[in-house]
């Protein structure tokens, strides 16, 4: 049963390995997996006391801190459910995500981040502060209510318990929520200890926010289940200037990011080289399209395999991966194997596609949510003929690896001849002059859709407009060569490093008065 649960694997992994590093906050403290527990059970002990039980939702915004760690574990211990937010949410995104996932409690850290105490005062959410004095102290809540160590003793975690509520970051307007059960987690940590053969010999930075699975699932949780290590920057986020001494002083075997990141690390090499890199297992990429071109450059700089990946929410993150060299070959511009789940690739009445046939990516296994939260509609275009839509249209070739086209609304349709943005963004990226780049759909009188893109050069580059368009007819069929392109220094990303095409588009196509701007999303 303890295989079954997030708390189970936990418990087991702090008595297997009671006095191994569990949880290091860069240059401050470290506590061990036994720490770690006796922590997460007296903080759910203070829960249970402000009246927190089975089923309730807790909705928690903290930067990457331990108290986030803590009270994100003791809220599951208590058999309730966490929301984690965004800190940079406006008052308004709060209010929507509070009233959503229907919080019964707010906690934030003691210097309180107004937008979500505004939106909890409205809401007439109690809002409580949390903090960590140090590795001796225990965690306290601003509502010191007397608290019994037994109250948490009595408490049985069951597989069902519904632990995560977290939101998609979908293509569609309004985000849809997702409930994810103790099983739903316990099922996708091994699969990715399993993959990556995470021991308790492993060390790993956290870059990406612990309010999104990527770096909540991938780079703690699979960790702290393996009884290996998770060391958490001293500013509570990523920093590319501290990053590398991290890596180093807390003896890192590996590290996941978003292809961003990876750039910008890339780039820090480039301006900055440290004198010293750490000897990495594997580096894992997800959450995005990792272009070739970098996932070469990748390797060749650090001197580590680089692993790509494909994820998402409803799947409590991994679907796929590429394997550990030693379990087979990585294919650049492919996400690898299907990782203990069933995934097949669908036409539209449902029928399994060969190898080499192009369809929508499916899944089922224990890692799946059961739908999503009172959304009849989605569930029923999510879930049918027995499998879970992703949404996304791919390719298995003979080995069982997956390569992705991109996702069903992101096709580019230009006069009937589907196009794949992953592809164009590769050749964009592979061009020496040009950090990023993304392309995307635009209306179009005469196609229906035309290819746009819109690319940042690199440092001290003087590419043009002329330059890009030329290099993609020199590496492009003619009717996927983009029909403009935008030079820019930024471009609009959400709050986990992700590039949405359809804000990318509408972004553009407002600075051109003459532009229609295009109605994306239901």
């Amino acid at each position: 049963m303890e295989n079954q649960t997030l708390t189970g694997l936990l418990k087991k992994v702090a008595s297997e390995f009671p006095n191994r590093r569990a949880l290091s906050v860069s240059g401050k403290f470290d506590l061990t997996h036994a720490r770690l527990q006796e922590l997460v059970d007296h903080a759910a002990s203070l829960l249970i006391a402000s009246g927190i039980g089975p089923n309730d939702t807790v909705a928690l915004t903290f930067p990457n801190t331990v108290e986030l760690v803590v009270l994100f574990l003791a809220v599951i211990r208590c058999r309730a459910t966490v929301v984690p937010l965004n800190a940079a949410y406006t008052a308004e995104e709060f209010e929507f995500y509070l009233s959503d996932s229907e919080s019964k409690l707010l906690i934030t850290p003691e210097n309180p981040i107004q937008a979500a105490k505004a939106a909890a005062t409205k809401l007439n959410i109690p809002h409580v502060t949390a903090k960590l004095a140090g590795a001796t102290s225990h965690v306290t809540l601003s509502s010191a209510a007397e608290s019994s160590p037994d109250s948490v003793l009595q408490l049985v975690n069951d597989a069902s318990d519904v632990a995560l509520f977290l939101h998609t970051s979908g293509t569609t307007s309004r985000p849809k929520g997702v409930p994810l059960t103790q099983l739903n987690l316990a099922s996708s940590v091994q699969n990715i200890k399993s993959v990556y053969k995470l021991t308790e010999s492993d060390s790993t930075v956290i870059v990406l926010p612990l309010f999104h699975v990527h770096g909540l699932i991938a780079g703690l949780l699979s960790s702290l289940v393996a009884g290996a290590a998770v060391t958490l920057p001293a500013a509570g986020r990523f920093s590319a200037s501290t990053f590398w001494a991290d890596m180093l002083s807390y003896n890192a075997t590996w590290y996941t990011a978003v292809p961003t990141i990876h750039q910008i690390i890339l780039d820090r090499h480039g301006s900055k080289p440290e004198p010293k890199y750490p000897k990495l297992r594997f580096i894992r990429s997800c959450s995005a399209s990792l272009a070739p071109s970098i996932l070469a450059r990748l390797e060749e700089t650090f001197g580590a395999p680089v692993l790509e990946a494909y994820a998402m929410t409803e799947a409590t993150h991994l679907m796929c991966s590429n394997p550990l060299p030693e379990d087979g070959p990585h294919k650049p511009g492919s996400v690898g194997r299907a990782v203990g789940q069933e995934l097949a690739i669908l036409d539209e009445k449902g029928l399994v596609q060969p190898e080499g046939v192009n369809g929508e990516v499916c899944i089922r296994g224990p890692n799946v949510t059961k739908g999503y939260k009172n959304n009849p509609e989605a569930n029923k275009a999510a879930f049918l003929f027995g499998w879970f839509h992703t949404g996304d249209i791919g390719v298995l070739d003979s080995d069982g690896y997956l390569s992705l086209v991109g996702r069903i609304k992101e096709l580019i349709n230009r006069g009937g001849e589907k196009i794949s943005p992953i592809e164009v963004d590769a050749v964009l990226v592979s061009h020496p002059e040009i950090e990023q780049g993304v392309s995307f759909g635009v209306p179009d009188d005469k196609y229906g859709e035309e290819i746009n893109c819109a690319v940042i050069p690199r440092k001290g580059a003087s590419i043009d407009e002329e330059e890009v368009l030329r290099f993609c007819k020199k590496n492009l069929a003619s009717f996927k060569v983009p029909k403009r392109a935008f030079i820019t220094d930024s471009l609009p990303k959400t709050a986990t490093g992700k590039i949405q095409r359809r804000i990318v588009a509408e972004h553009f196509l407002a600075q051109i008065s003459t532009a229609k701007v295009p109605k994306f999303g239901a």
